[in-house]
């Protein structure tokens, strides 16, 4: 008993990489059989799968695990449970074991029914005694964890000697000197290559002119096979979707067959409709690798008119802001938005694999969206995105009205938008608008059944969410257009109607082309690309190559020449609105077009347009928060805590009589170096700004300089100078440090783009307050504590006026330089009670030991 005792008693590793080896955790020794010790560890057990690939990439000696023996027993028993009962036993062992096929070697008695080949090619290297092997074991007091029981981790024969891999002299010019199977990527790219068109020919021979590039093969993967690649191929071709003549049953089967690519699953029932959630194991490492600290964003409608179930897509956006799908829900048109129940279990797949895993934003296209559900499982802020109300308003626009009238009516719609955003609209401008062009009923039929009933709706989202900036746009409009192009070319329309059909082209071909875009060597098969194969920048992406030499704006209109045709130019009308017009192919469309961000661009620069509402947004939010902070705001709930942190330090301190401290005659000043980032914040109780230096029982956190001394006024433009500092140039900085390289600062600030948010965050929560609204990095925090009571300096207040004029000014300046918050959010309701935060019972050299919070009725809001 003792024996388990010490093994139920070890922690749980769970190491936040993809994959986990043996060298990534901390062993322990336990009593073993015969009065041995076992090297043991625990991790989840749903991480197993990826224990045994790090083992498998063992660098030092690649290899491969394969299940040797298994056992599984049901967890329901009618009899009492042991502690040491175990649900499941798995015995991996290396591949090149243990049975040994070399010359004198031992093979257990139950395989000698072998039969040796005639030609023995390749045989002497795939057992060669290895005797590497490791135990996994799924107990019953712990159903979740895994313990690993790894004792013989050396990859040696019998007598001790390497017996494969590079230390194994005798493998020398054989396959054993690698591992024994193609890894997984080659086989990926395989797949992707046969399942888009290439021919098994065309894949060999430019594998083979690779591998004689850099002089001969250097691991297995420069050893594949045309047997291989055949194999596959015919696999493909014999492969069907419909798997029965029902199709819910053939999905049943489906699912049974892809337990690793499935994440969320529920039949159809009295309660909850058919749901089905895929996630394939590339997916789920880009969501972890681009979705952490980034932004997620959701295409929730596509073939809502030909598919039975219309398919709502995640997506993350890789280094070149190009979307990326890293799941795909499938579910009937009433329930696509009832998310709780899968997103839940997406976040709980993320999870397994990396704890530290967080999101920064969740980005929406439609408002009737579960926003509670996303707040709830992610923790992150709410963005709403514009892009496809655009995309139907000017494809409509284009089919029903003539030239003329097209460019007033979405002139007119632009200027909408523009001011509900800005809150300075509400549902009278739309039926002041329906009013005013009734003759053109052709379109107002559309505009009044399809649209006026989710006005409200929209006009909500737009003043309560933030809205995403158009280079997040043009991405998903992008991949919106990618996934209707390979999904939906079928000759037999009759197929669409099968879920079956749906989900075996997602996990096959679709899958496929969406893994060439991120493929290295997709340019060596140029001559097979085909409609589907189309990729390329995002329309964001190529605006930023046209040069401001070839726009030319005047009465109204502008003109973009074309950059592969020079004699060819595209117009563009409504110059700086948010419903432009231009004649090219893509945005006659209705798509958001690289000639209309570009003109855009420039009207920002020169100043004849509002700044975007993206910024707009963002310095409201700031004003907001400079004025007032919500009831949850995170510079209150991280004041408090940051406070109640240095409280526990300082007593800790003067207890061990550690306190350095400096008298003077006029004041007297405790120096305490705190092991925290320095942080300012700028309160936004009556807008007073937090004094650094503290006189007198008053705290100080950074020691330096005192603002009393300094000649700057106060008021808004020193908070904005706190919050975001700016160079001479113009640039946003952080803590002295450019934001990005030249060259993007210099492209991004005509442009709308969306903020680095791969960074990690610096706002570290101090007892556990939450990290969801995260507002900027590296800012510096501080705290000031006045006798009893925390509170702001009074010489730090200014007035409302003060602070909107001088974020004014700022945004004259920037007005090219749209930012989306990803991590900052704000609320609507404006009848929050303010809380002060009061401390009591003075403890050492008058330093507060206890604090109280109270309610302020009378604080402005």
């Amino acid at each position: 008993m003792a024996r388990w005792d010490a093994i139920l008693s070890l922690p749980v590793q769970n190491p936040p990489t993809l994959e986990i080896s043996s060298l990534d955790l901390v062993w322990s020794k336990v009593e073993g059989w015969h009065d041995k010790l076992d090297r043991v560890a625990l991790i989840p057990f749903a991480r197993v799968d990826d224990f045994v690939r790090g083992e498998s990439n063992n660098k030092e000696c690649p290899t491969r695990f394969h299940v040797e023996a298994r056992r599984r027993r049901s967890p329901s028993t009618p009899f009492k449970q042991k502690v040491d009962g175990i649900l499941e036993y798995i015995l991996y062992w290396c591949s090149f074991g243990p049975d040994d096929h070399r010359k004198g070697g031992i093979v257990r008695p139950s395989r000698t029914t072998y039969v040796p080949k005639k030609k023995n090619a390749g045989r002497p290297n795939t057992k060669r005694g290895c005797t590497c092997h490791f135990i996994v074991k799924r107990l019953i007091a712990e159903p979740s964890v895994a313990l690993i029981i790894y004792n013989d981790d050396k990859h040696v024969d019998k007598k001790g000697f390497p017996c494969h891999g590079p230390q194994d002299k005798k493998a020398a010019g054989t396959r054993a000197m690698f591992a024994p199977y193609i890894s997984e990527e080659l086989c990926l790219r395989v797949l992707s290559l046969l399942y888009v068109g290439v021919s098994v020919e065309t894949i060999m021979q430019r594998h083979n002119e690779s591998v004689e590039r850099q002089g001969g093969p250097s691991n297995r993967d420069d050893l594949l096979t045309h047997r291989y690649v055949r194999r596959q191929e015919r696999a493909i071709r014999r492969s069907t979707y419909e798997l029965d003549a029902d199709d819910a049953v053939s999905i049943s089967m489906w699912v049974e067959s892809h337990q690793n690519q499935v994440f969320f699953y529920e039949d159809f029932s009295d309660s909850d409709p058919f749901t089905l959630g895929i996630q394939t194991e590339w997916q789920l490492q880009q969501l972890i690798r681009f979705g952490n600290r980034g932004l997620l964003a959701s295409d929730s409608r596509l073939g809502t008119n030909k598919l039975q179930y219309p398919i709502h897509s995640l997506l993350v956006f890789n280094s070149d802001k190009k979307a990326i799908p890293v799941a795909w829900i499938i579910a009937p048109r009433f329930s696509s938005l009832d998310a709780h129940r899968w997103m839940r279990a997406l976040y709980n797949r993320v999870h397994t694999k990396d704890p530290t895993w967080k999101l920064a934003g969740f980005i929406v296209d439609d408002p009737l969206y579960d926003i509670l559900a996303i707040r709830d499982v992610f923790q992150c802020t709410v963005m709403i995105s514009f892009w496809r109300i655009r995309h139907l308003w000017h494809k409509n626009i284009v089919k029903c009205l003539k030239s003329d009238m097209q460019i007033k009516i979405s002139r007119r719609l632009g200027w909408i938008v523009d001011n509900i955003c800005r809150l300075q609209g509400n549902m009278s401008l739309f039926e002041e608008f329906m009013e005013e062009f009734i003759d053109e009923s052709k379109f107002m039929d559309y505009f009044k059944s399809t649209w006026h009933p989710r006005i409200g709706a929209w006009i909500n989202a737009l003043q309560t969410l933030p809205l995403v900036s158009q280079e997040s746009c043009a991405a998903m409009e992008l991949y919106h257009n990618q996934l209707k192009i390979r999904l939906l070319n079928e000759k037999e329309i009759g197929v669409y109607q099968r879920a079956d059909w749906l989900v075996d082209k997602l996990g096959t071909k679709v899958h496929s082309y969406f893994w060439l875009d991120e493929y290295s060597g997709k340019d060596d098969f140029a001559r097979y690309w085909k409609n589907e194969w189309m990729s390329g920048l995002t329309s964001w992406r190529k605006a930023l190559k046209i040069p401001d030499s070839d726009v030319s704006i005047e009465d109204g209109c502008a003109k973009v020449t074309d950059q592969d045709d020079r004699d060819k130019a595209f117009v563009v009308w409504n110059t700086g609105s948010m419903l432009s017009i231009c004649d090219c192919s893509w945005a006659q469309d209705g798509n958001l077009c690289e000639h209309i961000l570009k003109v855009l661009s420039i009207c920002r620069k020169r100043g004849s347009v509002l700044p975007s509402v993206t910024l707009f947004q963002y310095h409201q939010a700031l004003n907001n928060m400079l004025h007032c902070p919500p009831f949850d705001s995170l510079i209150r709930d991280h004041a408090v805590s940051l406070a109640v942190s240095v409280q526990k330090q300082l007593n800790t301190l003067l207890d061990k009589e550690s306190v350095q401290t400096v008298t003077n005659p006029m004041e007297e000043r405790i120096g305490i170096d705190i092991p925290l980032e320095s942080f300012r914040v700028v309160s936004g109780n009556r807008g007073q700004v937090i004094k650094k230096h503290v006189t007198n029982d008053v705290l100080s956190l950074d020691g330096g300089e005192d603002r009393h001394d300094s000649n700057e006024a106060p008021g808004c433009a020193s908070a904005m100078h706190d919050i975001a500092d700016q160079g001479e140039d113009g640039v946003i900085t952080r803590n002295g440090e450019r934001f990005g390289s030249a060259a993007v600062d210099s492209l991004t600030a005509d442009m709308n783009v969306d903020p680095p948010s791969t960074s990690d965050p610096v706002l570290h929560p101090v007892d556990d307050t939450d990290p969801s609204y995260t507002l900027q990095e590296n800012k510096e925090w501080s705290l000031a504590t006045i006798e009893n009571e925390i509170s702001a300096s009074e010489s730090g207040a200014f007035s409302n006026d003060k602070i909107e004029d001088n974020i004014l000014d700022k945004g004259s300046k920037d007005c090219a330089m749209d930012v989306d918050p990803p991590t900052l959010a704000t609320h609507s309701s404006t009848t929050q009670e303010v809380k002060h935060c009061e401390t009591h019972e003075k403890g050492v050299n008058g330093v507060p030991r206890a604090i109280s919070c109270t309610e302020d009725s009378d604080s402005p809001l």
